[in-house]
């Protein structure tokens, strides 16, 4: 859990948030004390380790320990540090949190995800830890970096996030030892020295109060232990009270004996000085998804107005129970080290119902701003605008661009916030409301493939859900659209499973959609194995309920595939056949575009077949139904094929006007095109598309 930081003169970036590989260091620095813990690691980095000793190269990057409790400002010193050395790693810095605030361990899948984004080295959905791990090291392996490792909760989680070059450096910060770690340099943290910890109070309180009492301030500082946590809040606890003297802190803390650490008995002392209604909310923070909070969070979890909920905790911030992340939105974040004594305030001082309630608000304010946050990118729907008119004004976004910041900045307590949800078990409508806008959104926003890897997660937990409630309709729609991302990234039996157990699902739901996207995306798995008898009996079947549903337009698509399948498998009359139902079928839908299309195809597999004369005709019929839909590459693809059937049937000059007729179109179209921001692509390119299926 991140550490109230003793560098008082700025904040930390989110918990899953990663500053991208480049970002400088921190320039200005009041960080305090600590100057011979920062000497011995400086020494460490340069230290010769065993392997040079014994004369070998280090085969991986050398690891620096900052051991110390919650509160000893463990994550300050690592900061402090990488601000010192940043420079001597020209490809930057990279940030992970390796626990989650209730003190679960972090998948190092989703770790080594978020660093791998950092480097803004794509990723596919769903693929295993070891994939990622290894793309990492391959990432990093040309690189010299620094890696900050926060919240270490075992060795386990830094080998396999570790770098395979010696240029690059590993900071991890852990509560204990990193047994398993070959040759890692520990430093274990105590308190902070006097003269350190009383400039701290200085800051807070200001120097007068200490320098007339010191002593007094001598004395507070050992009833803290130097902790710099227990030294904040005993210093924003004095500045929120001029009146106070230091001496009297010191007296009231000796009073409490020794229950706890000095930081709890502080945050006891801080709490009992709120008014009823800030305690109510500082204990249901606790609640908060990845100990990220913003005004609308605290607000739904205490059922209070947005602008009070933001004045309170800037309250808070003062008085050093919750910090101001950097952020361009309002963002709060509460110390994790003081998470679980917000656990126990609320567990004791809350009915478990009123919890769950206050959970329930939160996500359902959660799922009103994605809705609006969608919504705002609806400008042509009357119903969203509709919708959006009908919301609070607080949960109104003033622009689409506006819309897009928020998601970004609060997609980590997003994403957390559904797995929790789900976790939880028991809000399990409010759960699936919640993935669904937050897909919904990431889509309108990021689009389908630059969200993949996150709406992958939200898939499989989507899944989880429907499982677990037996809700087959959703669970099919979960499995189909895992199985889609597996098929993008080019794991298609995995994906071929996912579509046969949507199968299952939706005939368990007795969802016609479900089973025919079912069928038809089964048999495309087989095309993609090369298994093209499976795959035209499975888009066979696919057809046959389209056909019972009289849905035309997918009967008329599936001939096509049909026939694509055949043709891949060689029997050209079959394909034919199959070809000449699609184009009858897109007629009678008054498709001109996709008729046009499929005689393209119908006019290439007659070559395949042999039938050239019959492929000239076909193709002639393709450009004149190209032209009625105005597909200007289409006529273009049709014109170069029909220049290379007339040179096989031994016609080189009228092949030649077709080809440049061919030209012409492209020529016109790259000049009508915006400014050229998209080239028509040449001659070439357009044969080579025109053959594909």
């Amino acid at each position: 859990m991140t550490d109230q930081a003793v560098d008082t003169g700025g904040s930390q970036l989110p918990g899953n948030e990663q500053r991208p590989a480049a970002a400088p260091a921190p320039t200005v620095s009041q960080f305090l004390g600590r100057t011979r813990e920062l000497k011995e690691l400086r020494a460490d980095i340069e230290r010769a380790g065993l392997d040079t000793l014994s004369g070998r190269k280090a085969p991986r990057a050398r690891v620096l320990l900052i051991a110390g409790r919650p509160g000893s400002g463990r994550t300050a010193l690592a900061e402090e540090l990488v601000r010192q050395v940043a420079d001597r790693y020209r490809d930057g810095v990279l940030r992970a949190r390796l626990t989650e605030p209730d003190g679960t361990p972090v998948p190092t899948e989703r770790t080594a995800r978020e660093l791998l984004a950092a480097l803004e080295v794509a990723t596919p959905p769903g693929a295993a830890e070891d994939d990622l791990t290894e793309a990492l090291r391959e990432a990093l392996a040309d690189r010299r970096m620094l890696l900050l490792l926060d919240d270490v909760a075992a060795a386990e989680q830094v080998d396999a996030l570790l770098p395979g070059t010696p240029d690059c450096l590993v900071v991890a910060v852990s509560e204990g030892p990193l047994t398993g770690i070959a040759d890692v340099r520990p430093c274990t943290l105590g308190g902070l020295d006097t003269k350190s910890a009383l400039e701290l109070l200085g800051r807070l309180t200001g120097a007068v109060r200490i320098t007339v009492d010191p002593r007094a301030a001598e004395g507070l500082v050992e009833e803290c232990a130097g902790q710099p946590l227990a030294l904040v809040l005993a210093g924003s606890w004095l500045a929120a009270r001029p009146q106070a003297a230091v001496a009297d802190l010191a007296k009231q803390l000796r009073s409490e004996g020794d229950e706890g650490p000095p930081s709890a008995r502080l945050f006891r002392l801080a709490y009992a000085g709120l008014p009823a209604t800030a305690q109510r909310i500082l204990r249901l923070l606790s609640l908060a998804p990845a100990g990220l909070v913003d005004p609308h969070t605290a607000s739904a979890l205490a059922g209070c107005s947005v602008s009070a909920a933001r004045t309170t905790l800037d309250d808070f911030v003062a008085l050093g129970l919750v910090r101001l992340l950097e952020s361009p939105l309002p963002q709060y974040e509460v110390p994790g080290s003081l998470l679980p004594l917000l656990r126990a305030l609320a567990e004791s001082r809350e009915r478990p119902a009123e919890l769950q309630l206050a959970r329930a608000r939160m996500l359902e304010r959660t799922v009103r701003l994605l809705q609006s946050c969608r919504a705002i990118t609806e400008t042509d729907s009357t119903e969203a605008r509709e919708k959006l008119l009908g919301m609070p004004r607080t949960l109104r976004f003033p622009n689409p661009r506006a819309a897009a910041d928020w998601l970004r900045v609060r997609q980590p307590a997003l994403l957390a916030a559904a797995r929790s949800a789900v976790a939880d078990g028991e809000l399990d409508t409010l759960a699936r409301r919640l993935m669904s806008q937050l897909v919904r959104a990431m889509v309108a926003h990021f689009g389908t493939q630059a969200s993949a890897p996150e709406l992958y997660g939200i898939h499989r937990l989507v899944l989880d859900v429907a499982e677990r409630r037996n809700l087959p309709r959703e669970q099919a729609a979960a499995l189909l659209n895992l199985a889609d991302l597996d098929t993008r990234t080019g794991r298609t039996a995995e994906a071929l499973a996912r579509y046969r157990a949507a199968l299952d699902a939706g005939r368990e739901a007795n969802d016609p959609y479900a089973t025919g996207r079912a069928m038809e995306s089964v048999g495309g798995a087989h095309q993609e194995l090369g298994d093209y008898d499976r795959a035209a009996d499975w888009y066979g079947r696919a057809l046959a309920q389209r056909l019972a549903r009289d849905e035309r337009v997918d009967a008329a698509r599936l001939y096509g595939r049909i026939a694509t399948a055949h043709t891949y498998a060689g029997r050209y009359g079959e394909a034919l056949r199959n070809w000449r139902s699609a184009v009858a079928g897109h007629r009678k839908n008054g498709d001109v575009a996709a008729q046009a299309r499929a005689l393209s195809e119908l006019a290439r597999v007659q070559e395949y077949a042999g039938r050239p004369e019959e492929s000239l005709r076909t193709c002639q019929e393709a450009v004149e139904w190209a032209r009625r839909a105005d597909d200007v590459r289409l006529q273009a693809a049709l014109q170069l094929r029909l220049a290379d059937t007339l040179e096989h049937l031994g016609d080189p000059a009228a092949a030649k006007l077709h080809r440049g007729a061919a030209e012409r179109m492209l020529g016109e179209e790259l000049l009508e095109s915006d400014s050229g921001a998209e080239q028509a692509p040449n001659a070439c390119e357009i044969r080579s598309a025109s053959s594909k299926d």
